[in-house]
């Protein structure tokens, strides 16, 4: 029996998390839940699981969670600091980091102090911090599994390979909704065709990113530190039907793939139960149903963010960092109805050739940097920003 502590149980990730806990009580036990402002989600949530405590970040919703709770065996806090203070309890075995953006790198740096098993699904952890993170991983013998279907995908692939060297990884993209258009053809699009995603069904944040191809930059990133590679050894290829989930080259130049249905259950439960294969009831791929795989390079000349991504991965320090604030602030500009949607690249690269670039020592520079490139890109959305009709939304 696994306690489990989930971080983001209200967003995609979370949720889903809770459907194999609740299709394993034999082996996960739900310890901790928390969520940043879904007050009356995480409330049935608790009702439903019966964790140990509670955490709503939004202190303004405090007494409404406590007051729903009240006749249950329940514990409940509230704000970061509070998620952060209990990463310290000793009765949370696996910290599953489903929280969103930035707002999850100090509770996993407590996790990982606390010696948590991490099941990462927060990629701008590493994004912001890789390297760092990944000693401070080490240093303290705790595992960081990954949740992303790709990184798994990868993760998978390499079981049994540990002396084998690898060649190069190829992660995976859809291609999102705007596959194969061109610049002309992305002057005008609104947030509801950006959020029509053709295979996955994900949070807005993630969604938007796959839509302009950031997030598959940010899955370099992380790759590079999961996986101890250099950027040169990281590929990333459209594959539409969103089958083989990444693929991963050897020295002799034999390949390995993942594949499977576009279903995040599947890794979610891989990280929470490793290394065990647990039984699911998941769909099952038929080959008999796709006559065809697929391939395409991306187009980085359209999607500059994906480019603008590469580059910071091998720029390295304070660069990626930078990005990750940087499109942030972007994306939620765009579903704010701020920013057109090439706009965001835009954005990112002014930030990114305003700031000074360089090699970070310290985890809590990351804090200073993240903030600075914030207000820089907010600046850079007011001198950009624009009027879009509501009935584009």
């Amino acid at each position: 029996m696994r306690n489990i502590a989930i971080l983001g149980s209200t967003g995609s990730i979370g949720t889903q998390a809770l459907e194999v806990i609740g299709a394993n009580p034999q082996h996960f036990q739900v310890e901790l839940l928390t969520a940043n402002g879904n007050a009356d989600l995480l409330i049935q949530q608790a009702i439903k699981f019966k964790p140990n405590t509670v955490v709503i970040a939004d202190e303004s919703k405090y007494a409404y969670v406590k007051e729903a709770l009240s006749s249950e065996p329940v514990k409940v806090f509230t704000g970061l600091s509070a998620i952060t203070e209990l990463m310290a309890s000793d009765d949370i075995h696996v910290v599953l980091t489903a929280m969103v953006g930035f707002a999850g790198l100090s509770p996993t740096l407590a996790a990982i102090r606390n010696k948590k098993t991490i099941a990462l699904a927060n990629k701008e952890t590493l994004v912001v911090a890789g390297e760092l993170i990944t000693e401070l991983a080490i240093n303290n013998k705790v595992a960081i599994l990954p949740v992303d279907s790709e990184h798994s995908a990868i993760f998978q692939c390499l079981a049994g390979e540990t002396i084998n060297p690898i060649e190069k990884i190829i992660l995976t993209a859809s291609g999102g909704p705007f596959r194969g258009k061109k610049t002309e053809d992305l002057l005008h699009i609104t947030k509801a065709q950006a959020l029509k995603h053709p295979n996955w069904t994900m949070g807005a944040k993630i969604t938007i990113d796959s839509a302009s191809l950031m997030n598959k930059g940010l899955e370099m990133i992380e790759a590079k530190w999961l996986f101890e590679l250099n950027p040169s050894q990281i590929e990333v290829i459209v594959h539409p039907q969103s089958i083989i989930h990444s693929i991963v080259q050897f020295c002799d130049g034999s390949m390995k793939a993942q594949m499977g249905l576009p279903d995040m259950k599947l890794p979610i439960q891989y990280a929470l139960a490793y290394p065990q294969r647990l039984k699911s009831d998941f769909p099952r791929f038929d080959f008999l149903n796709y006559s065809q795989f697929t391939f395409e390079q991306p187009d980085e000349k359209t999607f500059q963010c994906l480019k603008l991504a590469r580059t910071a991965m091998e720029s390295g320090g304070n660069a990626p960092c930078i990005l990750n604030a940087a499109n942030e602030i972007a994306v939620a500009s765009f579903l704010a109805d701020e920013l057109g949607f090439l706009q965001i690249a835009e954005v990112i690269d002014a930030t990114l050739q305003q700031m000074t670039w360089k090699k970070v020592k310290d985890i809590e520079e990351f804090f200073d940097i993240d903030k600075q490139a914030r207000e820089l890109t907010l600046a850079q959305v007011r001198s950009k920003k624009v009027v879009i009709s509501s009935s584009g939304n």
